[in-house]
């Protein structure tokens, strides 16, 4: 059993991946990953565009009502259920840079761009065993839906939120054991995230 109330603040625990400087690992993670499978390096799972207020948790409570505040800070740390996106009205300027609003990275740090994604993937290879062996070690975390309060696909599949945003959604880098790529989801799920130096 992993006790996810042991966490580690990684400020200061880089690597260097395809020519830029990352965190070691996941926000909320107690190590750097042994496996693609290694549940102590999962860390949390955040919902898009959210500070890191104890939603980020995977056992948070969970509150069925969307956001409908002029500030986006929720005013509690519920897991947000039942919607697309847990504001009411969407808004793109959430997680843009190391000063965006509700930036949950460590001072300096950043979430990466949807092309920072890529250029991971171009270095190191279209799989999920190509980016654990890569100096990131991604992991299969899974991700918490929106819809139904579960977590999915753990072990299985990993799901890394990006700053870039299309429509009504935010595009992410999910990753299978064999193939991996960049594709768009709802800002209601909650995936992982990892951090990129600016």
């Amino acid at each position: 059993i992993i006790n996810d109330s042991i966490k580690v603040e990684p400020s200061v625990m880089t690597v260097t991946s395809a020519g830029r400087i990352w965190l070691d690992r996941n926000l909320g993670a107690s190590r750097v990953a042994t496996s693609l499978d290694d549940q102590a390096a999962y860390g949390d799972l955040y919902q898009w565009g959210r500070p890191t207020d104890g939603h980020e948790n995977k056992d948070s409570n969970t509150i069925s009502v969307q956001w409908h505040g002029t500030v986006p800070v929720p005013d509690h740390g519920n897991f947000i259920v039942g919607f697309l996106d847990w504001l009411s009205t969407p808004n793109d300027n959430l997680w843009q840079g190391i000063s965006g609003t509700n930036n949950p990275c460590p001072v300096g740090f950043r979430l990466p761009t949807e092309a920072e994604w890529q250029a991971e993937i171009d270095e190191y290879g279209a799989t999920g065993t190509a980016l654990f062996n890569s100096p990131l070690k991604l992991v299969a975390a899974g991700y918490r839906s929106y819809s139904h309060d579960t977590i999915n696909f753990l072990g299985v599949q990993g799901y890394y939120w990006s700053s870039t945003v299309i429509n009504n959604y935010a595009r992410f880098l999910t990753l299978f054991r064999h193939s991996a790529y960049v594709t768009y989801g709802y800002r209601g799920n909650a995936s992982s995230v990892r951090c990129i130096k600016d």
